[in-house]
C-alpha cells in the first residue's frame, strides 16, 4: 500500500475566516421596531461568538429603536456576516455597517 502524502496545492480563493486577516473597528447602526426583547436578541448575536462590544447605545423614539454598536477586532468579512444576521432578525428595519475609525475621523473633521 502506498504511503499517504500531503497534497500541497495553493488555495483557490482567500480564506476570509483566517485569523491572520486584518482586523478593524466597526460600527453597526440599526433601526428597528421598539420591541421589549430586541436589544437582547441583537446583543446575543455577538455573545454567541464570544464578542463583547466596546460601546452600545440604544435610543427609543416613539415606535422605533435606534441602536449603535461599536466593536473592535473583527475582519471586514466577519463584520459583514454579522450585519446580515442582524438584518435577518424580526423587527429590524435596516442595518448600516461602517468602519468606525472612518466615521469618527469624519465627525472630528466636521466638528473642526
Amino acid at each position: 500500500m502506498p504511503h499517504l502524502e500531503a497534497v500541497n496545492t495553493p488555495p483557490t480563493r482567500a480564506d476570509v475566516w483566517s485569523a491572520g486577516n486584518v482586523h478593524c473597528r466597526v460600527r453597526y447602526q440599526l433601526l428597528a421596531e421598539a420591541e421589549p426583547d430586541l436589544l437582547c436578541r441583537v446583543l446575543n448575536l455577538f455573545a454567541l461568538q464570544c464578542l463583547t462590544p466596546e460601546q452600545v447605545n440604544a435610543q427609543r423614539q416613539d415606535d422605533s429603536l435606534r441602536i449603535e454598536i461599536v466593536i473592535d477586532g473583527l475582519s471586514w468579512h466577519r463584520a459583514q456576516v454579522i450585519a446580515e444576521k442582524l438584518r435577518n432578525l424580526i423587527s429590524v428595519c435596516s442595518v448600516d455597517l461602517l468602519a468606525a475609525d472612518t466615521a469618527w475621523r469624519e465627525a472630528a473633521q466636521a466638528a473642526g
